[in-house]
């Protein structure tokens, strides 16, 4: 009971006196015996080694020996092995990245190797057009190539060939230096390249030549052969446009501009109850602007001039066939309605709107000039008056602007802030015309109106030669139309997108302006935006035969805008299939 009551001191104390076997010492002898710790073969009852004590500093330094040694070695082992891993990742990544290259080499060797077949192919066709080629174009100085009206035939410029040649060469010099530089990627490190073994990267680039293949046509009006449009502020000639859509109303409004100056006289603008509302897609202030005095006003303008005493004094009409100022009898009864008296119609000479005589500002002013101070000459779209001065950029009138009859300016700011957020400065422009057009194309000869799959392919070789990432497209054509030339439709491997005006969205605030001045929803404001938007591009397409191309290339040319590229969808081709007729 003793025993476990004491401390573990005690209890060992008798335990290293029952191994002694030495007598007893002095006192002193024994007291320091009493704190010593005895050899470890005493402890554990084995022989003993006289001379050898194990005191706590040799533990001590032991177990720091033993500690440093582990510590050494573990962190030489796990250096080995992370050294090991970490050269393993490099190689691997290395690999990887070495891999990618080659992949997208073989990628752009490809797009090489289309661009140089393309280029082989282009070569026959421009030949074959240059032998063969007779196409129905529309006179156009937007186009390189020399177009005539009627018979028409295509003078390929063998200078543009040339240029278009060397473009090509030009982008394969510089797809060729893509596939170097993916190549030696994987090689390169830090800010230390690996160059060729000529030590020559050069980069290039189509300014370094001075060449742009779709560059603008040069707005040459130095030599342009005008008039001045002084008009008598008493004399009047009041426009009426009757035949076709707005496209054709706006030609016919322009001629009867030229009408006007030629005769002394301020034109009137149609009312929009006979005609359309021409305040919402012009600013006719925009006219008198350019001119510098006042030669153009609305017809509620006219009313107040002549103080509700609206009186035509003489109807002369331009065309006699195949009725009278190609007025027909509904539209006399809505002049009539606006309170409008006339006399009766008639016509200085024989004119047929199917085949119009080329007329001069003489014969002009020699049958319709009369002290009459109201007079019309019907509609006058189909008139063929001086149409070299007509045709040159800014039209046959002398004024300080690019042109006369241009989008209001609501519109054109619409057009610039849909272009900003879908399509951006380098897109092209496609007029797609495919309602109505079938039966109207195949009545000429050759037809106009081309399959969806061989438009594509005239679509293609035009994104190639721009080298737009971008079409907008404006049509009336069927989604299943649309959808279909979506997926034929791509530039080296990957799709061009078709961009449409899309539907009102309250998130978007490109077309705020025209919803804050109430123009939204109008035809007439969507068409005129469409048409803005086309004469903005960098490139354009447009449908033979269709007023609203040539309204649009009016515009262009005007505007400056014109490219060495633009031209009429599959233009020198023939449609490869064409429907008889029913």
């Amino acid at each position: 009971m003793e025993r476990d009551s004491s401390d573990e001191d005690d209890d060992s104390h008798h335990l290293i006196r029952q191994n002694e076997t030495k007598p007893a010492s002095s006192p002193s002898r024994r007291r320091r015996s009493a704190f010593d710790v005895e050899d470890l073969d005493s402890r554990i009852g084995t022989a003993r080694r006289p001379g050898f004590r194990f005191n706590k500093s040799y533990l001590l330094a032991t177990l720091i020996s033993v500690l440093f040694l582990v510590a050494f070695f573990s962190a030489d082992i796990r250096g080995l092995f992370s050294g090991h891993a970490s050269a393993a990742f490099e190689l691997d990544s290395t690999a990887d990245r070495m891999r990618e290259s080659e992949l997208r080499a073989l990628s752009l060797l490809k797009q090489q190797r289309l661009g140089l077949l393309g280029l082989w192919n282009h070569t026959f066709l421009d030949s074959a057009i240059a032998r063969n080629g007779t196409a129905n174009f529309t006179s156009s100085s937007s186009n390189s190539s020399v177009l005539k009206h009627g018979n028409d035939h295509l003078l390929v410029s063998s200078s543009a060939l040339f240029e278009d040649f060397k473009s090509t060469v030009l982008r394969q010099i510089k797809l060729n230096k893509d596939i170097e530089e993916v190549l030696l990627l994987p090689h390169q490190s830090g800010n230390v390249s690996v160059e060729n073994g000529d030590g020559d990267m050069v980069d290039v680039s189509f300014g370094d030549f001075g060449l742009d293949r779709c560059r603008t046509v040069d707005r040459n009006s130095s030599g342009r052969k005008t008039i001045e449009w002084k008009p008598k502020s008493d004399k009047f000639l009041l426009a009426i446009c009757v035949s076709g859509q707005m496209s054709n109303h706006l030609i016919c409004l322009e001629k009867h501009m030229f009408f006007a100056a030629v005769l002394d006289r301020i034109l009137v603008v149609p009312s929009s109850k006979v005609d359309y509302e021409y305040n919402k897609v012009l600013d006719v202030d925009h006219i008198n602007d350019c001119l510098g005095r006042k030669v153009v006003m609305s017809f509620e303008e006219f009313s107040e001039v002549k103080k509700g005493h609206l009186h035509i004094d003489r109807f002369i009409c331009y065309f006699s066939s195949p009725q009278h100022c190609y007025v027909d009898d509904e539209h006399v009864k809505k002049l009539k309605g606006l309170g409008i008296s006339m006399g009766k119609l008639e016509s200085p000479w024989v004119e047929d709107t199917q085949k119009p005589n080329k007329r001069t500002i003489q014969d002009v002013k020699t049958k319709f000039t009369v002290d009459d101070d109201v007079i019309a000459i019907g509609d006058v779209f189909f008139a063929d008056l001086e149409q070299e001065w007509v045709t040159q950029p800014g039209g046959p009138l002398a004024h300080k602007c690019k042109t006369l009859i241009e989008p209001s300016r609501l519109i054109v700011l619409t057009a610039q802030r849909f272009i900003q957020t879908f399509l951006g400065k380098n897109y092209i422009a496609l007029h797609f015309r495919r309602h109505g057009f079938l039966k109207f194309c195949n009545a000429k000869k050759p037809s106009c109106f081309y399959p969806v799959p061989q438009a594509a392919k005239c679509i293609k070789r035009v994104v190639e030669r721009a080298d737009a990432p971008v079409i907008y497209l404006s049509t009336d054509a069927a989604e299943s139309e649309t959808g279909l030339l979506q997926t034929l439709i791509f530039s080296n491997g990957k799709p061009v997108p078709l961009v449409k005006r899309p539907d009102r969205s309250p998130a978007e605030k490109w077309d705020a302006l025209l919803y804050r001045h109430g123009l939204q929803d109008d035809s007439q404001v969507e068409a005129m935006l469409d048409k803005t938007i086309c004469a903005m591009s960098r490139v354009f397409i447009g449908a033979l035969g269709s007023t609203f191309t040539e309204d649009i290339l009016r515009l262009r040319k005007d505007w400056g805008s014109a490219s060495r590229c633009d031209e009429y969808l599959c233009q020198g081709e023939e449609p490869n299939f064409i429907a008889d007729d029913d």
